[in-house]
């Protein structure tokens, strides 16, 4: 098979969707790799390292796009490249098409065979390729709460781990999977008083065996959320309904009762956010304010740490890769539940119940596409 590594061409992403060594692994398994030039420079990685694992370069996305049988991304295709993605061809990313009505319809008119790493899921309810970006992410978000937090950034001028004497920060994670408990983690790492909430008790009950102590895991309810909301100095919105648009956790009525300074991190911003008020942002204008509440809502987070989540995507997406340039999209997905989860749209029909229902589309299962 013919595999493409596609430039980012989203705002400020500097992620690239397969590290040299990556490359070298299908070039051993007999495939030819076509990366379209400069695609790694922002993960630090040159045409020449790619050249040396066994690709070749292209000189636009149009030539990969026009050679390629699967072609690979980090992020969602965007509008200049719609026309350029051919019928049956395997188009390989992140999607969170449940965020885009106008994605959906383009990739339904293109009729691709769309995989998207979000909807991956394996038997043991983990989803593979979501979960390195979500590590980075939940991370992330303490890291940039902590800055905006700070009265130079606009903030209520705190330290979020306080000082002997003084009190903590109040951080309120809501949603205690990958992206919660990592951001819960680093809070607690830096010393703040962590509310970790999540609607299932398994997991709160995993959750108070291996979390420090300072932090709480609570059940997640509207009426402890609007408690909380009112005490917290951060609040990081981690909540996925897998292939689904994120619920509205925290209403605009909510921010009124909050402290003024406060910040609040939408991890959720790809799902369509779960704060009422969240709107994407970019690395370059990362937050605006609304009641008095400072809103970072950047839609690609990981990609301010590109050479960390590159590295992260590769280890995770290459067996994955590598399986469908073997086998094909068709057997891949008889043979491995997981695949086929991650079928969101082919050949014109959206197989992803959860897109379908976000737009009140059609929905096809999979499965039966896979009976032609």
């Amino acid at each position: 098979m013919i595999v493409g590594i596609l430039k980012e061409i989203k705002a400020e992403e500097n992620r690239v969707c397969m590290t040299p060594a990556g490359v070298e692994i299908l070039a051993a398994g007999g495939h030819q790799v076509l990366v379209e030039t400069s695609a790694g420079t922002g993960s630090g990685f040159d045409d020449e390292k790619y050249v040396s694992a066994g690709a070749s370069i292209a000189g636009t996305a149009a030539e990969v796009y026009e050679r390629c049988d699967m072609v690979m991304h980090v992020k969602e295709p965007q509008p200049q490249e719609y026309k350029l993605i051919r019928e049956n061809q395997i188009v390989f990313t992140y999607f969170h098409f449940a965020a885009s009505e106008e994605l959906t319809q383009a990739m339904v008119d293109r009729k691709a065979v769309c995989i998207a790493y979000e909807t991956i899921k394996e038997q043991d309810g983990t989803l593979p390729l979501l979960t390195p970006m979500s590590e980075v992410a939940g991370r992330m978000a303490i890291q940039q709460a902590a800055k905006y937090i700070e009265r130079t950034s606009g903030g209520r001028g705190l330290l979020l781990g306080g000082v002997p004497g003084v009190d903590p920060a109040t951080v309120m994670v809501i949603g205690g999977g990958v992206v919660g408990t990592h951001a819960a983690q680093m809070a607690c790492g830096l010393g703040a008083r962590v509310y970790l909430l999540d609607t299932s008790l398994p997991r709160l009950r995993y959750l108070a065996e291996v979390m420090p102590k300072n932090c709480v895991p609570l059940v997640s309810s509207p009426a402890k959320i609007r408690e909380l909301a009112q005490e917290a100095d951060v609040v990081v919105g981690a909540v996925l309904l897998h292939g689904a648009k994120a619920p509205k956790l925290i209403t605009r009525d909510m921010l009124g009762s909050m402290k003024k300074g406060a910040v609040i991190v939408d991890v959720a911003i790809d799902q369509g956010g779960c704060f009422e008020t969240s709107k994407p942002t970019t690395h370059s204008q990362p937050v605006y304010e609304i009641d008095g509440v400072i809103h970072y809502c950047v839609a690609n987070m990981p990609g301010a740490v590109p050479l960390t989540s590159t590295m992260a995507l590769t280890n995770a997406t290459l067996p994955y890769a590598l399986s469908l340039a073997n086998k094909g999209w068709r057997q891949c997905a008889r043979e491995n539940q997981a695949m086929l989860e991650g079928l969101n749209i082919v050949g014109g029909k959206i197989t992803y119940r959860g897109v379908a229902e976000a737009f009140a589309m059609d929905y096809t299962p999979a499965a039966e596409l896979l009976e032609k």
